[in-house]
């Protein structure tokens, strides 16, 4: 393997862990007190983050310029 793709594998592995930890912390906070004040914030903003990711995936995708890349 060469450093690019040992370096793509670490931080595959990051966003992993720490989606993980975020679902957990989700999951320990918010779902089992769902009383909370914070409680519908928190879903908006979840709400916004995947919309924007969402967005900047479209746009990724669609871009002519990402498709005539020579690496590709």
């Amino acid at each position: 393997m060469d450093e690019r793709s040992i370096a793509g594998l670490f931080a595959t592995l990051v966003i992993a862990a720490l989606a993980v930890l975020g679902l957990v912390g989700f999951g320990n906070g918010y779902l089992t007190n769902t009383t909370g004040q914070h409680f519908a914030s928190t879903i908006g903003a979840l709400v916004v983050a995947v919309l924007a990711v969402g967005a900047l995936i479209s746009l990724g995708v669609g871009s002519r310029r990402w498709r005539e890349n020579p690496y590709w």
